[in-house]
């Protein structure tokens, strides 16, 4: 049935925004490093936040500083590091960080773990690491026991998979939280929420929106508790622009009505 799920409407409406990256708004590649926001999809973003009063965040795993990086030079409201940080409308940062002794200790036993496994690449992001495995699928299953022996260890930890990769971060966080809170802020607020991903780290993005009765789009194939799908990339970006520009002409038949309007008036 999930597989069966149809393309999203054009919507037209008061709504919010929030994309994944990685997956959603960018093909994903063998190196995070080698990742790129087109200049189509930095477009479309800019035109959808004009249009929605700036109601436009992106809600990724990556670190802040790699999501302003890809996105420059526009500035948007972001979670990063599947919301353990946040920026909102206003620039305020919001921080969820481990202590320094365990983030030490976690850096030190996952660095000396992955020497032998070659191909497994660590990234550490300050409060969470990702253990990436793309380039050495055969030791998936030694990644996620070196993970949840750790997070067991740990209980300030919790394990989240993903495509390839799996992360190590602060028990309590998720894309839905960070959801969650933008809604409870300007200009987010009072919005029917939109979320776009692709990956099993977005399902809890989807759990949160649905039960706001907002709108759900899962990227790619897979079970999902989406309410519809996109196939891939370039879908996405297809719809951004059919949303943008349809939005534009929504708001110039506004203006033409309300000129004919005012010029009715005078004449009168």
């Amino acid at each position: 049935m999930a597989d069966q799920l149809s393309v999203p409407p054009v919507l037209k409406g008061n709504y919010a925004f929030f994309f994944d990256l990685d997956g959603t708004l960018a093909e994903i590649k063998p190196h995070p490093d080698q990742v790129s926001l087109s200049v189509d999809a930095r477009n479309a973003l800019h035109l959808l936040a004009q249009k929605n009063e700036g109601a436009v965040a992106l809600v990724s795993g990556r670190s802040m500083a790699e999501l302003d990086a890809l996105a420059s030079p526009l500035h948007f409201p972001l979670a990063g590091v599947h919301g353990a940080e946040r920026r909102d409308f206003s620039g305020k940062t919001h921080i969820v960080a481990l202590s320094a002794d365990i983030v030490s200790a976690l850096n030190d036993q996952l660095t000396t773990a992955l020497e032998s496994l070659p191909g497994c690449e660590l990234e550490a992001k300050g409060m969470a690491f990702a253990l990436h495995y793309r380039q050495a699928p055969q030791y998936e299953e030694r990644i996620m026991a070196l993970a949840q022996g750790l997070v067991g260890f740990y209980p300030e930890l919790a394990l989240q998979p993903g495509k390839c990769v799996v992360e190590i971060k602060p028990q309590g966080i998720s894309k839905g939280e960070a959801i969650a809170a933008f809604m409870q802020e300007a200009p987010f607020r009072g919005k029917t929420p939109v979320f776009v991903g692709d990956d099993l780290t977005d399902e809890a993005g989807f759990g949160v929106v649905n039960q706001l009765d907002g709108v759900s789009i899962k990227v790619g194939p897979g079970a999902t508790q989406a309410q519809w799908r996109l196939a891939g990339v370039p879908d996405v970006h297809q719809w951004l622009q059919t949303i943008a520009e349809n939005q534009q002409l929504q708001e110039k038949a506004l203006t033409d009505r309300r000129d004919g309007h005012e010029s009715l008036s005078r004449s009168i």
